[in-house]
């Protein structure tokens, strides 16, 4: 490991594939715990990950990911002294730097609390709010990683969600998820989870029902029982779950915000989701039930439609799925 980093120091014409054979050694835990030990191991890679040279700063910014990585929480706390760049180079460079960027730093979320306490006085939540705006699927995509990780965080209700909700990202990761048929799933499917994640926060439902949330992603559930069976792009259901959970908590936390999405053709939508992946994924049917009995709680509108569309035997044929299934039904 000493080797492999004075090779990276020396500054000599094969640095790059020094980094390379660096950046291949770091995939092992081991050898990741044993070169941020190393005194001023960090240092030289920050030095070449901020250098002018594209293809050296590429290759320390891989090296950097490897690190990100490692599930000891000491790993990520020795990389603390390069969050501030992660953050500067969201902006003005290649499509893959920017990528590469995002997913260090979700990386570094998920292993630190310390890293994370760091990032936000370094403005990460206005940092992403900017990035939010890119045209780059793949940048998105990245972006709602960083961001699901951040409000998983166990102090996100008081910490993060508040900043959240005070930038522009409830808006366009509402936006986003809605155009996720048209854009790509990946992105889509990132931002739902967020969504969700601020759901469950508790402190976030006036400001999402303030933006629309409950008619748009009741409207994205309606397409997309609309894409089955002939149109539906591979993964749908990976979109499908986060989106019902959303309208399932927003309904169960918030009363009386059912006449917001009173359309029969809701529970038409939830029956021909429920019929197409109850089969091949089972997770589904739990989440579809979940949302049914929010739906018809005290709401007679939905009552009474689910008899009048004769749905009952369609329901009852559901007991037999498993316990929770029987239970919801």
């Amino acid at each position: 490991v000493l080797q492999l980093l004075r090779g990276v120091q020396r500054g000599s014409e094969d640095r790059k594939s020094s980094l390379g054979r660096l950046r291949w050694a770091l995939q092992n835990k081991e050898t990741q715990q044993k070169f941020v030990r190393l005194d001023g191991s960090i240092r030289t890679l920050i030095g070449l990950f901020t250098s002018s040279l594209a293809d050296m700063q590429m290759e320390a910014a891989r090296c950097l990911h490897e690190l990100s990585h490692s599930s000891d929480p000491a790993v990520a706390e020795a990389c603390l002294p390069v969050t501030s760049y992660l953050l500067t180079y969201l902006s003005g460079h290649s499509v893959e730097f920017t990528e590469l960027c995002l997913y260090t730093l979700g990386n570094l979320v998920v292993e630190s609390e310390a890293v994370r306490k760091q990032l936000l006085p370094q403005g990460i939540i206005p940092v992403l709010a900017s990035c939010i705006q890119s045209p780059h699927e793949a940048v998105l995509e990245g972006l709602g990683y960083v961001l699901s990780q951040l409000l998983q965080a166990k102090e996100a209700p008081t910490e993060i969600v508040p900043l959240v909700l005070d930038s522009v990202l409830p808006q366009h990761m509402l936006r986003l998820v809605c155009s996720g048929l048209k854009a790509g799933t990946g992105a889509a499917v990132e931002f739902a989870w967020c969504l969700h994640y601020i759901v469950c926060s508790h402190t976030a439902n006036a400001v999402l029902l303030s933006l629309g949330a409950l008619p748009a992603l009741t409207s994205l559930l309606l397409d997309m029982a609309s894409e089955i069976p002939q149109d539906a792009p591979e993964g749908l259901e990976l979109l499908v779950c986060p989106v019902l959970r959303c309208l399932s908590n927003l309904l169960a936390e918030e009363t009386g915000c059912e006449g917001q999405i009173q359309d029969e053709r809701l529970l038409i939508a939830l029956f021909l989701i429920l019929q197409t992946f109850f089969q091949q994924h089972p997770f589904i049917v739990q989440e579809c039930l979940w949302l049914l009995n929010n739906l018809t709680a005290d709401e007679p509108f939905f009552c009474s439609a689910l008899l009048s569309l004769d749905l009952l035997p369609a329901l009852l044929q559901l007991l037999p799925c498993s316990q929770m299934a029987g239970v919801l039904v």
